[in-house]
């Protein structure tokens, strides 16, 4: 099994696609399965983890390979689709003891009849269920650890260990490297950091005409004079919209009208903490300031809508991926001063880095972002976008992926070699 060639492959047919190569075509090379990559993951809805699982499905299609998906589901399934892969609908979600070992049992199964040679897991639930499936069928497993997880309890730091127990760990940052290191006993060549990468065709600035940004303005009810802030975020207590409401409401004291807030993401069934978050509004008189507009499917035009994005999380986050496609769009950025976001922000070339938790702050933050300029804001954004061109790429994050599987598969084979009787040991 020779990886290098499908790295190889990706880059040709990244070319072709971008030249006019059709769904049909790229469908046709997956007939000779050059690598079977299952990869398991809760859910197939919004959020970094559901996309790189689609990037990734991308990556081993057009590589000729079967990009295979369990999971529960979701309003992504098209794009899993498009991009190649196929969903094998299990309920990865639960978290269900007796659900959990029924999924080990259909992942291992699913394994050996579709000769699948890596099992891949991004989620802790799902995670354990992976990990037994893949001792039950005899081939690698991989984790990517795309959180920081808490660890209250040793019942939780076991739970969480699932994470650091593959034959190869990707960590989505340098600190989230950093922090498996610190937190499992793990040796660090087993740990890799690959970064998040962002679809540099989707996220190009160039492609939104101005009159659908002049659509989605109006649509917002943006008047003609004011600065747009784009929250963009599932709607959770630890990615601190209350405390964006809070500085919003200093910052409309201070300069009535003048910004438009736009928050936009689910709930996720969390209706106590987003009718918290209405109450808020309300009680502040930000009303006509601040806006839930829910999950928005066009994302680039979203940004390309808006003056700067804003991550005002009050807990670390692994990577950050928004802040990096609000940079590739051109978009000054300002976030927290947390986990991922100190690789991706650098402090006053692409954005602000603020303390967590503190709306005073995050508020002064926004003003001097409003009066910098235009045109100080442009250049911010173009800093932005050749940092991301140059570290935050798809495509990267795509061959560091299947340099790590064609590492682990190397790494099982030599140990076939060695357990194989009457076979010498190169």
């Amino acid at each position: 099994m020779n990886l290098s060639a499908l790295l190889a492959k990706i880059v040709i047919k990244h070319r072709f696609s971008q030249t006019g190569g059709k769904i049909g075509q790229r469908t046709a090379l997956q007939e000779g399965h050059n690598l079977t990559v299952l990869q398991v993951t809760p859910e197939l809805n919004a959020g970094g983890v559901e996309r790189t699982t689609l990037e990734i499905a991308e990556a081993i299609s057009r590589a000729g390979g079967l990009a295979l998906v369990a999971a529960a589901g979701g309003r992504l399934e098209p794009d899993l689709k498009t991009a190649g892969g196929e969903l094998i609908r299990i309920p990865a979600h639960s978290k269900n003891p007796i659900t959990m070992i029924a999924n080990a049992f259909k992942l291992a199964e699913i394994a050996r009849k579709r000769k699948v040679q890596i099992i891949h897991a991004r989620s802790r639930a799902p995670g354990w269920s992976a990990l037994f499936a893949a001792r039950m069928a005899k081939v690698p497993f991989v984790t990517t650890y795309h959180g920081i997880y808490n660890a209250k309890s040793p019942l939780k730091a076991f739970y969480n260990s699932v994470m650091a127990r593959g034959d190869a760990i990707i960590a989505n940052s340098e600190f989230t490297r950093e922090h498996v290191l610190a937190h499992h006993d793990v040796m660090p060549e087993r740990v890799t950091a690959i970064p998040r990468g962002v679809d540099l065709a989707v996220f190009d600035s160039g492609k939104i005409a101005p009159q659908s940004i002049a659509a989605l303005r109006a649509e917002w009810r943006v008047k003609p004079d004011q600065c747009v802030v784009f929250v963009p975020a599932r709607l959770t207590r630890w990615k601190g919209q209350t405390i964006l409401i809070e500085a919003a409401r200093l910052l409309n004291e201070r300069r009535p009208n003048a910004v438009k807030f736009i928050i936009a993401g689910d709930d996720q069934g969390r209706r106590a903490y987003s009718q918290e978050m209405l109450s808020a509004i309300k009680a502040g008189g930000l009303q006509d300031v601040v806006a839930m507009v829910g999950h928005l499917r066009q994302m680039p035009l979203a940004f390309a809508a808006c003056d700067m994005a804003v991550f005002p999380v009050i807990e670390p986050e692994a990577f950050g991926r928004g802040a990096v496609e609000a940079e590739a769009m051109g978009v000054p950025v300002i976030a927290s001063n947390l986990g991922g976001y100190t690789e991706t922000v650098v402090e006053g070339q692409t954005g602000f880095l603020v303390p967590a938790g503190a709306a005073a702050p995050l508020c002064g933050a926004i003003e001097r972002m409003i009066d910098a300029g235009a045109e100080k804001r442009a250049e911010m954004g173009r800093n932005g976008q050749e940092r991301v061109k140059a570290l935050y790429s798809k495509l990267a994050l795509q061959s560091a992926t299947l340099a790590v599987y064609e590492r682990v598969l190397r790494q099982a084979e030599s140990r076939k070699v060695a357990k194989s009787p009457g076979q010498p040991v190169l």
